[in-house]
C-alpha cells in the first residue's frame, strides 16, 4: 500500500518525446486508485461502525440513566416504606402503652373497690363478731341465773 510519502516521492522515467511513459504513469495511477479505492471502502466502513458505536454508546447512556433513576426510586421508595412502617410500629406502641395505662388504672380502681369492699366485710365481721360474743355472754349469765334458781 501506497503512503502519501511514496506518492510524493514517485518519479516516473522520461521518454524523450512524450514526456512520462504513459505506461508506467497508468500503472501507477491502477495501483493507486486500488489502494485509494481499498482505503476509501475501510473508511466508509470504520465511519459506519463508529456511527454503529456511537449509537449503541448513546443506547447504553441512555439504559445506565434509566437504571440509575430506576435505583433512585427504588432506594427511595424502600425509605418511604420504612418511614411508613417505623411509623405504624410507633403507633402500635404508644396505642399498647395507652390501652396498658388505661387497663393499669382499671385495674388500680378495681383494687380500691375490693379493698373498700374487704374494709365493709371486716367491719361487718367484727359488728357480727361482736353481736355474737354479747349474745353468748348473755346466754351465759342466763345459764348461770338458771343454775341458781
Amino acid at each position: 500500500m501506497y503512503t502519501p510519502l511514496d506518492i510524493e516521492n514517485k518519479k516516473f522515467s522520461k521518454q524523450m518525446m512524450n514526456g512520462y511513459s504513459v505506461e508506467e504513469v497508468d500503472n501507477f495511477l491502477d495501483e493507486l486508485t486500488a489502494d485509494y479505492e481499498k482505503l476509501y471502502k475501510e473508511s466508509n466502513e470504520n465511519k459506519n461502525k463508529i456511527s454503529e458505536l456511537e449509537a449503541n454508546l448513546a443506547k447504553y447512556k441512555n439504559l445506565e440513566s434509566t437504571l440509575q433513576n430506576t435505583l433512585v426510586m427504588a432506594q427511595s421508595a424502600a425509605d418511604d416504606v420504612k418511614k411508613v412502617a417505623q411509623q405504624q410500629a410507633d403507633q402500635i406502641i404508644r396505642e399498647a402503652q395507652g390501652t396498658a395505662r388505661q387497663q393499669l388504672t382499671e385495674l388500680e380502681q378495681q383494687i380500691t373497690i375490693k379493698n373498700k369492699e374487704l374494709e365493709d366485710l371486716q367491719k361487718q365481721f367484727d359488728v357480727y363478731k361482736a353481736k355474737m360474743e354479747s349474745l353468748l355472754i348473755s346466754q351465759l349469765e342466763l345459764l348461770k341465773d338458771v343454775n341458781k334458781d
